[in-house]
């Protein structure tokens, strides 16, 4: 029987090349339980696709093996902390038998489990009729899928726990399940807790980006102090589900409410239906609360059962792509970049139509920096994708032969060489019958033993009445506009070609405020050039507990993830752009705020 009364888990990666030193540091702790590594994102799926098809022993995180384990896997033997990740990729096994080869290495006795059971390329290469579940577009051929994983759940990782593992090892899971499996294996937690479910996956998600929940990636980043030591997350779990946020002592970051928000708004949807294999999450009564010094104290998340489905991330070949990026400075820079732009496609535009060759199947050209017909400096991206690898070809030789007919002022760095046509591997999703997959546990290079899994149905079990919308804002007949920055944090990320932008008021008081600034017809407005003109692809959520709001961008990152030819591919600026837009507040509230701070 299962008596802890609470476990400290450790967040020591939150994406495939994460900083080394993340490891060593939180053994600096004196309580740890466990260490988890996220390393899948679904650019990540991709890449490591491409270097399965190279390699059929690759397509994991070496980087587990040999930056992360290799040089403390003696201090986490002799302290007993056991260690999750889904470094494997979409090649697990070949992860396990780098991890075991290492440990016979140093002479170590650790078990090492081996989750497989996510590929589910077989089973879409049977059905028929297919379609990506957030743009509705029929799925590719089989043939041309390089990758098929189904989200596993947090249950066959704590099975592996529970049958004396060490050291367990995951293909494509949620990556909040490396810490849920943790809390499950060492409470005793059910299939049908879901309120203690919901409680450790989200933990498991402020965690499983690293430092983003200590100060990194956050919007008063100087709070954060020097980055260069800046700590990494630990989540002290209680047995009934309160999560304690702090960083190990001597290292600088800051641990508050703002930076907790930011990570728990960070690549959601609705927050009141945040759907995972193991529990469906409700965020929006969520409280952070300052309870010591770089420590917060998370409650009131609820949770209700899961689907009867996985979600399935598929990435195929689409194409080829190259682009190249220009600084141009002096007088009326940017219409000068245009202009070098525009020529650049007319010239590779001439050599194709010589060659009977289809057209570009699309053009991204970006132009960055200083607008005014003045003097002023600018960046200029340009970039194209064809199905055919020697037209991306013509369209680099066109633009090198440029190089002495450009308007003045133009310059290229070219560390590495000149670019070449790369593979354009497009992510897809969709949903599978959890019937359909059969998660394997092993302890060896076999196939392993399938797990049984209680499945759920979606229920509307502990389902919570929350207003839709913060109380009106004030009217007052003396306002002022301000920015967005001097009344809030924000943060934003990607999830396909959806954008996400958490936005945190920084009292509650300014919420109303806020949200009456912050309509889908505003946001649209501001973000026209991502959302291509649509004015219909903002959807706005509210959560009260922490005086948030949640706004989802559909279709705005051109494709999303390596598909995508844009500059911010994965919309990891769109917070930052958020931020400068302006909110009406009564003078009284302004004369409260430091707006010298944010001019």
């Amino acid at each position: 029987m299962n008596t802890a009364k609470s476990i400290t888990i450790g967040g020591a990666s939150g994406y495939w090349g994460e900083a080394s030193h993340a490891t060593a540091q939180l053994l600096r702790t004196e309580q740890l339980d466990f260490l988890v590594y996220d390393y899948l994102a679904e650019i990540t799926m991709s890449i490591m696709a491409r270097a399965r098809v190279k390699d059929p022993q690759a397509g994991f995180a070496a980087d587990f093996v040999s930056a992360a384990l290799a040089p403390n896997l003696k201090a986490i033997a002799e302290r007993g902390i056991k260690v999750i990740s889904n470094a494997g990729g979409v090649n697990p096994k070949a992860c396990s038998d780098a991890v075991r080869a290492l440990l016979s290495k140093h002479g170590l006795n650790l078990r090492v489990a081996t989750i497989t059971g996510d590929d589910v390329l077989g089973e879409l290469a049977e059905a028929t009729e297919t379609v990506d579940m957030f743009c509705g577009a029929p799925f590719p051929p089989a043939e041309s899928l390089l990758s098929a994983n189904a989200y596993l759940g947090a249950f066959p990782i704590a099975k592996a726990l529970d049958e004396g593992a060490d050291i367990v090892i995951t293909g494509r899971c949620v990556d909040s399940a490396v810490a849920l499996a943790a809390c499950i294996h060492s409470f005793g937690w059910q299939v049908d807790d879901f309120d203690r479910l919901a409680a450790g996956s989200l933990a498991g998600h402020l965690i499983e980006c690293g430092p983003q929940a200590t100060g990194g990636n956050f919007t008063d980043w100087r709070d954060a102090g020097p980055l260069a030591d800046i700590g990494y997350p630990l989540a002290t779990i209680e047995s009934e589900g309160t999560c304690i946020l702090s960083k190990p002592p001597e290292t600088t970051g800051t641990v508050t409410p703002l930076t907790v928000g930011e990570q728990m708004l960070y690549e959601i949807g609705d927050p009141a239906a945040y759907a995972l294999p193991d529990v469906a999450c409700d965020f929006r009564d969520v409280t952070l609360e300052q309870s010591g010094d770089n420590e917060v104290t998370v409650r009131g998340v609820r949770g209700r059962a899961p689907s009867a489905q996985y979600k399935v991330s598929a990435t195929a070949m689409d194409g080829y792509r190259a682009g190249q990026t220009f600084l141009i400075n002096g007088f009326d820079a940017r219409s000068r970049a245009e202009s070098l732009a525009q020529a650049i496609i007319d010239r590779a535009r001439a050599r194709l139509r010589a060659v009977n060759a289809a057209d570009f199947t699309e053009i991204s050209t970006e132009v960055f920096g200083s607008y005014e017909r003045g003097y002023g400096e600018v960046m200029l991206k340009l970039a194209v994708r064809h199905d055919d690898a020697s037209a991306v070809g013509i369209f680099l030789k066109e633009m090198a032969g440029m190089g002495l007919a450009t308007p003045a002022g133009m310059s290229i760095f070219t560390a590495g060489g000149r670019p070449k046509p790369s593979p354009v591997v497009r992510l897809w999703s969709c949903l599978i019958d959890k019937e359909k997959v059969t998660p394997r546990l092993s302890f060896d290079d076999g196939d392993g033993a399938a797990v049984q899994l209680a499945l759920s149905v979606e229920s509307e079990t502990h389902a919570i009445e929350t207003v839709d919308q913060p109380e009106p804002a004030e009217p007052s007949s003396d306002m002022i506009g301000v920015p967005l920055i001097a009344l809030a944090v924000a943060r934003s990320g990607d999830k396909g070609d959806k954008a996400n932008i958490g936005v945190m008021a920084r009292d509650a008081k300014y919420l109303p405020y806020i949200w009456q600034a912050l309509s889908p017809e505003a946001v649209s407005a501001h973000f026209a050039l991502e959302l291509e003109g649509a004015q219909d692809r903002v959807e706005r959520f509210y959560l009260p507990g922490s005086h948030a709001i949640n706004l989802l961008l559909d279709r705005a990152l051109g494709g999303g993830g390596i598909a995508s030819l844009r500059q911010d591919a994965q919309g990891k600026g769109f917070g930052q752009k958020a931020l400068a837009m302006p909110v009406s507040i009564p003078v009284r509230l302004a004369q409260e705020l430091d707006l010298e701070r944010f001019a």
